[in-house]
């Protein structure tokens, strides 16, 4: 229990670093953002991405009626379902109609605030950095009063802004080796990555979930830095670091991406049951952290760049899978039941691997009926038409900033 005094205390210390806080360039996804009444918009990302700088700039020239709390502080570690009477008090006090709350799902029965909330009139913001937990709960006691937005990472255009670069090769490298966190585009200090990920295993998945073997769960996520873009079986991860079966492994790979660190598609089939016995290839949040935690960028620079255009795809669109039946494609994009792309990525194409690709990407077209498919490639630029239909051949650095 937190006395009323308290409360406001944090609620002008947490204002004062909040409104002092660097806006930063404008996020690409701000205008996107729905702000609905009578619903709250949730939004959901990994740790440190962005989410705080996000609500200042939704915030704008309303700042004076908002009203942000981050229930992570220290200073609220006794917070209760209790308190949500005397916060409400400050609420009222301060005149405040647009409230932002971050990681609010620490306290019990913040789901049943915010719904009064709602009732009230008020705008109501929720961050957090676990996404299953905050749309379930959400789902549950707000029956559909909820608007979900997923933040990322800075895109590669984000990234051209924070840097004051053009799209071409020398930038589209750095990017690739970099990746998208602000704070560490910010300061080139890669102690920022590794602590991040320490902080998603142990408060985002060891606290939360009771784990104990917390050394098993570090050296798995270790591993999967180091194999981003390649298929993965959990039975064939059987008795690696310590972990003896794949039921286990299924879970620390739903809990990696509940908390946003990796994403697992699956290979397309349009039986359910085949799709989810097939194995899924792994791509991370972000490649900055891979490369700095699997120190293997010049290896993996193809895996990479793969990894980034899946990124690219990802934030708008959930519908992603990959193609692998007498040729592979990489992405198949697919809206509702139609297909929106086919996709291939590849460093550089030469005579050893043109044909691969191109029949690879060329089998989907068919497979999909799709009159048209694309390959991602570092700087080259091409069209091939073949009997399937057209292949078009582009830089990522045009592909990041075309689609």
């Amino acid at each position: 229990m937190l006395l009323q005094e308290q409360i406001a205390l944090v609620v002008d210390k947490q204002r004062e670093t909040f409104l002092t806080k660097d806006v930063g360039i404008q996020r690409d996804i701000l205008p996107q953002v729905p702000i609905i009444e009578n619903y709250a918009t949730i939004i959901t990302g990994i740790r440190r991405c962005g989410k705080s700088t996000l609500l200042l700039q939704i915030a704008g020239e309303n700042y004076a009626q908002t009203l942000f709390l981050n229930f992570e502080d220290i200073r609220l570690a006794t917070f209760e379902t209790g308190d949500f009477v005397r916060l409400l008090n400050e609420i009222k006090q301060r005149k405040s109609t647009m409230l932002f709350f971050d990681e609010i799902q620490l306290v019990d029965g913040w789901e049943i605030f915010v719904h009064q909330l709602l009732n009230d009139g008020y705008k109501v913001f929720v961050t957090g950095s676990n996404a299953t937990l905050l749309s379930t709960e959400m789902a549950t006691h707000l029956t559909g009063r909820q608007i979900s937005v997923e933040l990322f990472p800075f895109s590669f255009s984000e990234f051209l802004k924070i840097r004051h670069q053009e799209a071409n090769e020398a930038s589209l490298k750095q990017y690739l080796q970099d990746g998208g966190m602000p704070e560490y585009l910010k300061s080139g200090q890669s102690v920022i990555l590794t602590s991040l990920v320490d902080d998603i295993i142990i408060k985002d998945i060891s606290v939360r979930h009771s784990l104990k073997d917390v050394e098993s769960l570090r050296q798995l996520t270790l591993f999967l830095c180091a194999n981003i873009a390649n298929q993965l079986s959990a039975n064939k991860l059987i008795n690696l670091f310590g972990i003896k079966s794949a039921s286990t492994i299924l879970e620390y790979f739903s809990y990696l991406t509940d908390a946003y660190l990796f994403d697992f598609v699956p290979q397309f089939n349009y039986s359910l049951k085949t799709q989810a016995r097939n194995p899924k290839k792994l791509y991370s949040i972000d490649t900055g952290i891979c490369n700095s935690l699997a120190f293997k960028f010049s290896e993996n620079i193809g895996h990479s760049l793969e990894n980034a255009v899946y990124l690219h795809l990802r934030r708008h669109n959930k519908s992603i899978f990959y193609f692998n039946e007498s040729g592979e494609c990489d992405f198949v994009v697919m809206k509702n039941t139609e297909i929106k792309y086919l996709i291939q990525v590849c460093w550089h194409l030469d005579d050893m691997n043109l044909a691969r690709e191109k029949n690879g990407l060329q089998q989907a077209m068919k497979f999909f009926k799709h009159a048209s498919g694309t390959i991602v490639t570092f700087n080259q630029k091409d069209c091939i038409s073949t009997e399937d239909g057209v292949i078009e051949i582009i830089p990522a650095y045009e592909f990041f900033i075309s689609l």
